[in-house]
């Protein structure tokens, strides 16, 4: 009797030791959370204004995230990256339509054009990205551009949900990074 109640006691212990490791380490797991990302989806802004022009705008996939990268022929400009509930052309104000649950608008504090105004990305307010195929993406599911004035130049990004994202600055880049969940 003494054998089976000492047993039963191993057994109990080694049953609630595991249960609390699997508990602590899923909890562990969910503040890291996605691919330890803990980005979240509040604005994200840097400064400042740059007269050096956007060149060119690509994107790529990771195992994690979808990414877009905006060059410059200069160093990074400053940004300003949130969720909005539509997107409208710089200038005109026109609605930028975007397909996807959530819309990312990307405001690069800088021109597409140089300083004697000759473009140095081309493409019109509302229009698709050149060169920029989203099918097969994750999270992104529509890019056009909403065009440039006044020193800064705006893209829609339309995304599956919202979803955690981060913007930092590489030399002559800008990149963004969206999640694939939470």
């Amino acid at each position: 009797m003494v054998r089976v109640r000492l047993l039963t006691s191993i057994l109990i212990g080694v049953l609630f030791g595991t249960v609390g490791t699997v508990l602590v380490a899923g909890q562990a797991q969910a503040t890291e959370g996605y691919c330890g990302i803990a980005w979240g989806s509040s604005p994200k802004t840097a400064e400042p204004y740059s007269q050096d022009g956007l060149t060119d705008i690509r994107t790529g996939g990771h195992q994690c995230w979808d990414r877009m990268v905006l060059q410059m022929n200069g160093p990074a400009a400053g940004y300003d990256v949130h969720y909005v509930g539509n997107v409208y052309a710089d200038g005109s104000g026109q609605l930028v339509p975007l397909s996807g649950g959530a819309k990312l608008q990307i405001v690069l504090k800088a021109p597409s054009y140089d300083q004697s105004g000759r473009p140095t990305y081309s493409q019109t307010a509302g229009g698709s990205l050149p060169g920029v195929n989203l099918a097969g993406y994750r999270t992104f599911r529509d890019a056009r551009f909403a065009g440039s004035f006044e020193g800064q130049s705006t893209i829609g990004l339309g995304v599956r949900a919202r979803l955690p994202f981060r913007v930092f600055k590489l030399d002559d880049r800008v990149v963004l990074d969206v999640a694939h969940f939470w």
